[in-house]
């Protein structure tokens, strides 16, 4: 008998979710294995908001889950894994029952099909639903804190719609009516995802690249660059070194990762901004010179992409952070020796966790040559405000009204 239609991009929505659940990948390194036999570009979409759905509620998928069975599966059984896509496709992605069930059930061909197909009907028949807001597994909220887990959790609820960082920020307005975007600040439009970035009216000729708002503060609290030199630590794929470029800054763009440093010459060649790529370590490459400028986005555990990337929340643990902070203040420490007296460096995580932020900060100031120079409100986007201590902590539950933003901490110092 031949294959329901659609049960491919199902099967690799299973994969895609055993990779990250089972052996803690990341979603996107667990896409090269799980959908190579998918040609069609729909349904490879299809299989990646399959599992992303299923991740971004996973709390309340296996809290349904468990209602409606007599003795609890395992978190790693297969009938678990094959319920959470069943529902999430049901609730989020509104597939008809009749679909599910014929795309799912195939998938436990010699495994517990009855309980399964049990298990939907009977939820589907009680009409439930999920919560407004997802819920966050409980090591999430045991680490940010019940109140700050709760300001957090909104932002979740949807995949986020597509910022766009632009060459030229004088162009804003007319890029803005151009397409049809919103701007959340000089130089930032945000469109509705689900198009063709490829295709937008700008691209090709390299007016604009993917950005996320939060992730286009950091380079902006350098200013002009005027000639002078910057050092974009950690650079690739180049969002912010283009930035700078793009400001006058003279870069030096440094990664380890030969991949992504030719992602990063790919965009600087597409945008015609000027930069010096370097594939080093950070942790033993020495620079030729010294710099007036060094923007560290540091290695983190970008718990702060979580609503773009829901599977880094069953991921990362504590282990993991404290190695990370391990890294955090090496790179920050050597760095802090190659700014020129007066130069500025700004440190930046896309983390939610206070470990890599806060704490860093103190122990930045603690530890290093360098004294601070708080962000000031008017260096940010309007409904954003700098902490007391002078530093930016963003998460996905700001501005909210208009589709929120990933979170960042930063902040900046000077050198005597």
């Amino acid at each position: 008998m031949a294959p329901p239609p659609g049960l491919a991009p199902r099967r690799a929505a299973l994969r895609l979710l055993d990779a990250v659940l089972r052996r803690g990948e990341t979603l996107d390194l667990a896409e090269r294995a799980a959908l190579a036999d998918i040609r069609k570009a729909p349904d490879r979409a299809l299989a990646r908001a399959i599992a992303a759905e299923a991740l971004r509620w996973l709390v309340d998928l296996d809290s349904l889950i468990d209602s409606a069975t007599p003795q609890r599966l395992p978190d790693d059984a297969k009938a678990r894994m094959v319920l959470r896509l069943m529902l999430a496709q049901a609730l989020r992605l509104e597939t008809p029952p009749h679909a599910v069930l014929a795309t799912a059930l195939p998938l436990l061909v010699g495994g517990p099909r009855r309980l399964a197909h049990g298990v939907f009907a009977a939820l589907t028949r009680q009409g439930v639903r999920l919560p407004e807001v997802p819920s966050l597994p409980e090591p999430v909220i045991a680490r940010w804190g019940a109140a700050r887990a709760a300001a957090i959790a909104p932002g979740l609820a949807l995949a986020p719609e597509l910022d766009l960082a632009l060459r030229d920020p004088a162009e804003t307005t007319a890029r803005a009516a151009q397409l049809g975007a919103i701007s959340l600040a000089p130089g930032h439009l945000r469109l509705p995802r689900g198009g063709m970035v490829e295709a937008l009216p700008g691209f090709a000729e390299g007016a604009l690249w993917v950005q996320d708002l939060a992730a286009q503060l950091p380079a902006r609290l350098l200013g002009r660059g005027a000639g002078r030199a910057a050092l974009d630590l950690c650079a690739a794929p180049g969002g912010k070194t283009m930035q700078l470029a793009a400001a006058g800054w003279q870069v030096t763009a440094l990664d380890i990762s030969k991949r992504r440093l030719d992602l990063l010459k790919a965009n600087l060649r597409r945008t015609g901004l000027k930069a010096s790529p370097v594939r080093a370590d950070a942790l033993t490459w020495e620079p030729r010179q010294r710099f007036d400028a060094i923007l560290i986005d540091a290695p983190c555990s970008a718990t702060g992409t979580c609503r773009r990337h829901p599977d880094v929340l069953y991921r990362i643990g504590a282990r993991q952070i404290a190695d990370l902070v391990e890294l955090q203040r090496a790179l920050v420490a050597r760095a802090a020796g190659w700014l020129n007296p007066g130069g500025v460096l700004v440190y930046a995580v896309c983390s939610l966790e206070a470990e890599e932020g806060e704490e860093q900060a103190a122990w930045i100031t603690a530890h290093c040559p360098l004294s601070p120079l708080p962000i000031t409100a008017d260096e940010v986007p309007a409904g954003l405000a700098p902490t007391p201590e002078g530093a930016l902590r963003t998460h996905p539950g700001m501005l909210a009204a208009h589709g929120g933003l990933d979170g960042f901490f930063v902040a900046r110092w000077v050198k005597a």
